[in-house]
C-alpha cells in the first residue's frame, strides 16, 4: 500500500489534474502465511489476481516490489516503468544481538528467502533457519515475541515503513548478494496501453532499469524464482556497470559466484555473460540438487 501511494503521489505531483485511485487488494501471497512460498507457487502469487484487475479493467496499472516480479510476464503484460532504488541490501533485525556473529549456536534466525537461507547457512553452519512469512508487522511481531532470535528482512521495506531504528546492522552485499530487483519498484501495465507508457514514462529511473534488466537477464535463464537459491546484483558507476551473481544450494554447501563489468547500456549482454560463467561452474548441477533436496523433504 504505500508502494501505491507512492506512486499515486509522484503521479499527482507529475499531473496536478489526473486523480488516481487506489483499488486496495490482497492477494495470495498475502494470504497463504504457514507455508514457504518456494512451496506454494512462488513469486506469481502477489500480482495474479492485479493482472486480472487489470485485465477485468477495474485497474490501469499495478505497483510491484520487483522481486515479486516473475520473470516473464504473462502474454498482454508489460512493465512500464522501474522507479529508482532503495537501499538493496538484506538487513538484520534482532533484539538481542547486533550482528548475524554475535548468535549462540542454535539461535533461530527467521528468512522467507531460500537466498538467504543459502547465505547464512553457508557462513553460520551452527544456527538454525527457520521460515517466516507475513507482512513487515507480522514478521516484527514474531521476533518481539521470541519466536526468533534475529530476522533478515529488506532494507527497503523497513526504510519505506519508517522503522530504520528496528535494523540493528546492514549485511554488506559482498557476504549477501541481494535477490535480483531488491529494493526497486516496478509499475506493471496492459502491453496495448500507448496512453500510459507515455504517462508513465517520467518515473521510469535510466540506472535503476539498465541495473534490474541485467539482474532479471540473469534469473530468467536459471528459471529464477523463490524456489532458488539465487542472487544478481548489478551497481552502476559513471555508466559502468558491475554485475555479480549466485546460486547456491540451501544448505549454502555449493554454489557458484561470478562477477563481471562492463558499460551499463550493455547490462542484458553482461547478464548473459554472467549466466555462461555460472554455467561453466555446474550452476545447473547445483539447482538441480535443490530440486533434490526440495523432494526428499517433501517425502
Amino acid at each position: 500500500m504505500w508502494q501505491a501511494e507512492n506512486v499515486r503521489a509522484r503521479l499527482q505531483a507529475l499531473y496536478p489534474a489526473c486523480e488516481v485511485q487506489i483499488l486496495g487488494m490482497t492477494t495470495r501471497g498475502d494470504q497463504i502465511l504457514d507455508r514457504a512460498l518456494s512451496k506454494v507457487g512462488g513469486k506469481g502469487l502477489f500480482v495474479k489476481e492485479l493482472e486480472v484487475a487489470m485485465e477485468e479493467g477495474r485497474a490501469d496499472l499495478a505497483v510491484h516490489s520487483l522481486k515479486d516480479v516473475p520473470m516473464d510476464l504473462p502474454k498482454g503484460f508489460s512493465l512500464a516503468a522501474v522507479l529508482e532504488r532503495e537501499d538493496p541490501r538484506d538487513a538484520f533485525v534482532s533484539n538481542q544481538f547486533n550482528s548475524l556473529a554475535e548468535l549462540p549456536s542454535g539461535a533461530v534466525v527467521g528468512t522467507s528467502s531460500l537466498r538467504r537461507q543459502a547465505l547464512i547457512s553457508a557462513r553460520f553452519p551452527h544456527l538454525v533457519i527457520k521460515p517466516l512469512r507475513g507482512n513487515l508487522d507480522t514478521r516484527l511481531r514474531k521476533l518481539d515475541d521470541g519466536e526468533y532470535s534475529a530476522i533478515i528482512l529488506a532494507a527497503a521495506g523497513l526504510k519505506r515503513l519508517g522503522l530504520p531504528e528496528r535494523i540493528k546492522a546492514f549485511l554488506d552485499p559482498v557476504e549477501s548478494l541481494p535477490a535480483a530487483g531488491q529494493g526497486a519498484m516496478a509499475i506493471e501495465i496492459r502491453s496495448d496501453r500507448q496512453d500510459l507508457i507515455e504517462i508513465l514514462a517520467p518515473l521510469n529511473h535510466l540506472e535503476t532499469s539498465q541495473a534490474v534488466n541485467a539482474e532479471r537477464t540473469v534469473s530468467k535463464a536459471f528459471g529464477g524464482s523463490c524456489q532458488i537459491p539465487l542472487a544478481a546484483f548489478a551497481e552502476i558507476t559513471e555508466g559502468k556497470m558491475r554485475l555479480r551473481a549466485m546460486v547456491a544450494t540451501p544448505d549454502g554447501l555449493q554454489s557458484a559466484k561470478a562477477e563481471l563489468s562492463g558499460d551499463a547500456i550493455d547490462g542484458n549482454a553482461l547478464g548473459l555473460e554472467i549466466v555462461s560463467a555460472l554455467r561453466a561452474q555446474n550452476a545447473e548441477a547445483i539447482l538441480a540438487q535443490c530440486k533434490t533436496q526440495e523432494d526428499n523433504q517433501a517425502t
